[in-house]
């Protein structure tokens, strides 16, 4: 009876596994030109360690805030209009996966340049989460709500969070926000095709893993007019270590041996 009971689990459960696979193929493949990534199958991209190169010689105010609109409107994430809830609450309890900040925020550790360039110095520059080789929030959290996946993408399960902020207070990029407070009714236009989130949840970039599984490229590379590359790290022939090859490019706060897998051309 049991030998029975263990054979019929282990058919429903290949059975189950075969419909999953064959909806997860359903869904439609971008429909795009020639894209200088590894596809799986007809659709999703595939990589051994993901990256991001930022050229901050191309990006202005203007694109920045279009790269941040790409990003959070595709996921989302809730705007707090300071006339309405006040600049204190709206500081306080914003949520942000891709920003702007100033050069010495995002390089803390670089050093004092009493002659800097002016113009490099007030550059927009567009800060992440940096998806790191070693990241000490993964670490930090206690029910693994946030992991990180074999292509080298820090991801969360926003069901398994239980709102601790320990990986907050482990990350040293300042990449997360919580909702104090349930974002749904200060999200402009919600997105049926990604998840919203409720009180009590912490949130951050996820490298557009949906779209990345029907073979589309993350917003923000989507919405940067050539200024954002994205490929793999560990393919020598993928056009973003072309990019890394001829350019002189920096990371954040390498000292602290995260391995950040976002770069920047100053």
């Amino acid at each position: 009876m049991e030998d029975s009971r263990r054979q019929f689990l282990k058919i429903t459960g290949i059975a189950a596994l075969g419909l999953s696979t064959a909806s997860t193929a359903g869904v439609l493949a971008a429909d795009q030109g020639p894209q200088p990534y590894t596809r799986k199958g007809d659709e999703a991209l595939t990589a051994k360690q993901w990256g991001l190169v930022i050229d901050t010689t191309k990006i202005d105010h203007e694109l920045a805030e279009k790269i941040t609109e790409a990003c959070h409107t595709t996921h989302n994430v809730p705007f707090f209009d300071p006339e309405i809830v006040g600049p204190e609450v709206a500081k306080r309890h914003e949520i942000k996966w891709i920003w702007e900040t100033h050069y010495h925020n995002a390089f803390v550790d670089s050093g004092s340049n009493n002659y800097m360039s002016e113009e490099v110095e007030h550059r927009p520059f567009l800060v992440l989460c940096n998806h790191c080789e070693a990241p000490p929030c993964c670490r930090a959290c206690p029910t693994e709500a946030t992991y990180k996946r074999d292509d080298g993408i820090v991801i969360m399960n926003f069901h398994r969070c239980i709102g601790c902020r320990f990986c907050m207070a482990a990350c040293p990029y300042g990449s997360r926000s919580f909702n104090f407070r349930d974002p749904r009714p200060f999200i402009k236009e919600t997105n049926l095709k990604w998840p919203t989130r409720s009180k009590g949840v912490v949130e951050k970039c996820n490298f557009c893993v949906e779209r990345l599984a029907v073979g589309k490229a993350p917003a923000c590379v989507e919405a940067s007019d050539g200024a954002i590359v994205f490929g793999d790290l560990e393919d020598p022939d993928s056009h973003i270590r072309e990019v890394l090859r001829e350019h002189y490019t920096t990371r954040r706060r390498v000292s602290l041996g995260t391995g950040p897998a976002v770069y920047y051309i100053i």
